[in-house]
């Protein structure tokens, strides 16, 4: 079995299935090396019944990412000899119900392209078939599209999309590394949302439906993200 991703449409199948009878079980979560997303970041924090900020101090350290140049959110390890999760325990993972997009699509990655002509987003998968794992042995069969439904990713993969679009909004109009207030501003409206809503509520940041964003997650995370693609790209998108 190799590494190489096997390309995959929506409504073809593939073999797999994970669960404590595999002898690789808790073994992918015990090489960590992945980003949040700002909806990772506020389901994880709820879940936790912590605010965003105190998520973000206590389990992540953030960097500036080579490619984009934006401030990227990865989970912090226990030592630099052990890159497991902070919330694998020997019976799986302690948050489960509200894992990352990128542990709820494994063994799939996902990825969009724009068509140059019309603008249309097309999605891709492909299966990933990492030589650790025994998920492909005596597997269920189920389509891609089982999958997305079943592992809950419809939520995510929504919200996420948009992180996407801004990230490739800023290489577009504002290439290279984000610094002072825009990285600060970029961190707080991306990822420390309970910061950002604090902002709406004393009035620092304006921002529409301001009542709603007070009080409703969803509406929050709408008015952060709407509000940094103003601020940051609004007067450069001629």
């Amino acid at each position: 079995m190799s590494g190489e991703p096997q390309y995959i449409g929506i409504n073809e199948s593939f073999t797999f299935s994970c669960g404590p009878d595999k002898g690789c079980f808790n073994q992918c979560c015990c090489d960590v090396n992945q980003f949040l997303y700002p909806y990772d970041i506020l389901r994880l924090s709820r879940a936790l019944k912590i605010s965003t900020g105190e998520f973000l101090e206590t389990y992540t350290y953030i960097y500036s990412g080579d490619t984009t140049g934006l401030p990227v959110v990865s989970f912090k390890t226990l030592s630099k000899n052990n890159h497991a999760c902070p919330f694998v325990t020997e019976k799986g993972c302690a948050v489960y119900e509200d894992r990352p997009a990128s542990c709820r699509v494994f063994p799939l990655a996902r990825a969009l392209a724009r068509s140059r002509e019309d603008g249309a987003i097309t999605e891709y998968f492909a299966v990933i078939e990492d030589p650790i794992c025994e998920g492909f042995n005596g597997g269920e069969r189920r389509t891609v599209k089982a999958w997305v439904e079943n592992q809950g990713l419809a939520p995510y993969n929504e919200r996420n999309d948009r992180m996407i679009e801004l990230i490739s909004l800023k290489q577009q109009v504002m290439p290279g590394r984000l610094e002072g207030d825009d990285r600060t501003d970029f961190q707080l409206a991306c990822y420390d949302l309970d910061g950002f809503r604090a902002k709406v509520e004393g009035g620092a940041i304006e921002v529409e439906n301001k009542d709603a964003v007070v009080k409703d997650d969803d509406a929050l995370l709408d008015a952060a993200m709407a509000w940094i693609r103003e601020r940051l790209f609004g007067a450069r998108q001629a």
